[in-house]
């Protein structure tokens, strides 16, 4: 993989990131992003860069791989920007050891409003054990706010190749999963499975990962400052 290559899919994965499904307000916002980055930002910085290039052929691999380490020091999965990778050897952070000050403690969010932590699930296939289960969330509604909501599961299909479908959305009044009636449907269509095996792919699903969103209070200000830290050390 080239360094340009590398740089464009680290912004890729952070900016326009996999397919999110669902059904909501935020998740068509998530998907305008999506579109905004992928069909606006991305050409012109690659008319930018070529523009700034055309000079110096010669610096294209060096310029990429400078990019890269730059930015990959402050932009998180979700596109927030903050001190989200910080090796002693960059020196963010400053000691203050003396007689006439006190200790001036830093953390990584001071510039940043909160906004929540949430999971985007994807669509999934698991196989264990030779069993292959898909868990589809088309329908998926997106929480409102940090609203905590259980995961239920209800059986969609049997697939021709013998995948067994799952549809996932969040609990309503109370409603859970219900096991035994998988487990009935499963038996008239001739699958024998053990809760066991069940269980484990549905904890292999909820394993997505986590995101957190911030909101720079002035990003710009903050990435010119660490670039100028940066071209100074």
């Amino acid at each position: 993989m080239t360094k340009e290559k590398k740089f464009f899919d680290a912004l890729s994965d952070i900016f326009v990131g996999a397919k999110v499904e669902g059904e909501s307000g935020y998740i068509n916002l998530m998907r305008i992003k999506s579109r905004y980055y992928e069909k606006g930002v991305f050409p012109k910085l690659q008319e930018d860069i070529e523009k700034a290039l055309k000079p110096f052929p010669h610096f294209r691999e060096e310029l990429f791989d400078k990019l890269y380490s730059f930015f990959s020091r402050y932009f998180s999965e979700s596109g927030s920007i903050y001190f989200r990778y910080t090796p002693l050897h960059q020196n963010i952070y400053e000691k203050v050891y003396t007689d006439d000050k006190d200790v001036m403690l830093f953390y990584k969010t001071h510039m940043l409003y909160y906004v929540k932590t949430d999971r985007l699930f994807k669509n999934l296939e698991v196989e264990l054990e030779g069993q292959k289960f898909f868990f589809d969330v088309s329908t998926l509604e997106h929480k409102k706010a940090n609203e905590k909501r259980e995961i239920i599961y209800s059986l969609k299909d049997k697939q021709k190749n013998g995948t067994i479908a799952f549809s996932v959305s969040y609990s309503e009044k109370g409603k859970k999963t219900r096991i035994d009636d998988i487990f009935k449907s499963l038996k008239k269509q001739g699958v024998k499975l053990s809760e066991e095996l069940l269980e484990r792919a549905f904890r292999v699903f909820e394993r997505q990962s986590e995101v957190d969103y911030f909101i720079n209070k002035n990003a710009k200000a903050f990435l010119e400052e660490q670039f100028n830290c940066s071209d100074k050390s």
